[in-house]
């Protein structure tokens, strides 16, 4: 079925929560934000390193209005199974193809946050027929030479001092100084997430981000990209960003002020309308 161009139809929508057998014994916890018109365009969101599907809530509340949205706890995170490492993007990125066929989904968009990101890039380059358009927030291609030691610093760390010892850390790299003081509940929520994590998996992540260099996949995107970064996220500074920009032809760039790492949820407005823009740019192109 072709899909309808994007704001047509008010948004009834109904949420169905399940947890997919994806093989091997592994699933993965999903919310799925069915809007009311069967071919309305298909959105799936990726989160970031050790928390879940909760970094793209208030994004995906403002999708759905117009699309049918897919959030999920990636292999290792949240409410899926903890299976034992080690982890490689391209199998997070297999991960979510399989996602696509179990729910019978020929296409979408695809927007990935940090971690969820470098998933949403292999995904690109391993499943590009899966794929209408690509939104890269607070994310890199590959964290620099030295990355694979810093990465083995932080697994280490988790695993000789417990995940606790990385909240402060991580707090400060999420947010800005003022979004954490309005915005308690939320830092409360990702604090809890953070947590929680199985300290296996946590590690086998670091290490799969270490290891991860997607470089060679950028010249190979061919789909309409928008590529987002917050103005002081020192995570994946603007630099990386840049760097995106610079090797995926069809893309455009946005540095957003006053952001740190989680752009979804400290400023889910640009990065929403990131997305419904690459929609409507390709419903445009159709209709000509």
């Amino acid at each position: 079925m072709a899909e309808q161009p994007i704001g047509e139809f008010p948004a009834e929508v109904t949420t169905i929560e399940e947890r997919q057998p994806i093989g091997d014994g592994v699933w993965l916890s999903t919310t799925v934000r069915v809007h009311p018109n069967p071919a309305a365009p298909k959105v799936v969101l990726i989160h970031s390193l050790a928390l879940d599907r909760f970094v793209w809530e208030a994004v995906a509340q403002r999708l759905s209005a117009e699309c049918t949205v897919l959030t999920y706890d990636c292999r290792g995170h949240g409410d899926s199974s903890k299976s034992t490492g080690p982890y490689s993007v391209e199998q997070f990125a297999d991960d979510l193809a399989t996602l696509f066929a179990a729910l019978g989904w020929e296409q979408a968009a695809v927007a990935g946050c940090s971690m969820g990101g470098g998933v949403a890039l292999a995904f690109a380059g391993r499943h590009p027929r899966l794929m209408r358009a690509l939104t890269l927030v607070d994310t890199t291609a590959w964290y620099g030479p030295d990355a694979p030691a810093r990465w083995e610093e932080r697994a280490l760390k988790a695993e000789r001092e417990g995940i606790a010892s990385l909240v402060e850390f991580q707090r400060k790299r999420w947010f800005t100084e003022g979004f954490l003081d309005t915005h308690e509940a939320v830092v409360a929520r990702c604090v809890r997430t953070f947590l929680a994590n199985d300290i296996g998996a946590y590690a086998a992540t670091c290490r799969m981000l270490g290891a991860m260099d997607l470089r060679p996949l950028l010249g190979t995107i061919r789909v309409p990209t928008a590529i987002l970064v917050g103005e002081e996220d020192y995570a994946t500074p603007p630099a990386m960003a840049g760097a995106l920009h610079v090797g995926i032809a069809n893309s455009t760039l946005t540095v957003v002020p006053k952001g740190r790492h989680l752009l979804p949820l400290e400023h889910p407005d640009p990065v929403a309308q990131a997305i419904t823009s690459l929609l409507r740019a390709l419903d445009n192109e159709r209709s000509h």
